[in-house]
């Protein structure tokens, strides 16, 4: 991907942020210190990534949740744009269904779903699945920090990413407790429609969420449900 594009669309993460309306509350430092209290309590997820948007993407993750953070999650996707940043996010909201979108949620019948039609499907952010660093929502476009699938696919691992108090969404706790009960979703976003190779504006136009992005860039390309197994 054109490394100009890749600064453009990191520098547009707060206006972004701004316009899902997911603020979240004063980010907490990454701990990569575990203090062992609740592994007692842990819960072991499962999720089959599917295509959304006819993007051709599959996958899988799988997390070990306790009653604090994630332990460790892994994401396996492949069939994505390569060589293009992913943003990858775990997505909650209590008056989610808790599952994938469908067309059926295309409000404006234009063939595809992007990132705010899907909301009612799978809810908003709560967690961003970086590499590095902060993982609240307000990295949800912390575009140098997520996965680039560098042949189209990649393998993304992280350990003890603790949950955090979301605004309008719920306390920390209460996030963890319906992740654990299966309620929370999994979406990888970015996708080539017209497969030229970068990420544009000739196929889709501009994204919903910010003009100065293209649609591509963040509609989602592939999702699944942690569910317990």
């Amino acid at each position: 991907m054109n490394r100009k594009f890749v600064m453009a669309l990191g520098g547009s993460a707060v206006a972004l942020l701004a316009a899902t309306t997911l603020a979240a509350l004063p980010a907490q430092a990454h701990d990569d210190k575990n203090d062992g209290r609740d592994n007692d309590k842990n819960v072991t997820l499962t999720a089959t990534l599917t295509q959304l948007n006819g993007s051709g993407a599959s996958g899988t993750a799988k997390a070990v949740v306790g009653n604090k953070m994630i332990k460790r999650i892994e994401v396996h996707a492949n069939g994505l744009t390569p060589d293009a940043p992913h943003a990858q996010h775990i997505h909650f909201g209590q008056q989610a269904l808790h599952e994938c979108p469908t067309l059926a949620l295309d409000s404006n019948n234009d063939g595809r779903l992007n990132t705010v039609e899907g909301i009612p499907a799978y809810g908003p952010v709560v967690v961003s699945l970086n590499t590095t660093g902060d993982t609240t929502p307000a990295s949800l476009l912390a575009v140098a920090r997520f996965p680039v699938a560098d042949d189209g696919s990649y393998d993304y691992k992280r350990k003890n990413i603790k949950f955090t108090d979301v605004a309008g969404i719920g306390k920390a706790k209460d996030i963890a407790q319906a992740v654990r009960e299966g309620k929370g979703v999994v979406v990888i976003h970015g996708l080539d429609y017209n497969h030229n190779g970068t990420y544009d504006f000739d196929s889709a136009g501009a994204s919903e969420l910010n003009p100065d992005l293209p649609a591509e860039a963040t509609d989602p390309a592939a999702c699944g449900v942690l569910e317990r197994k």
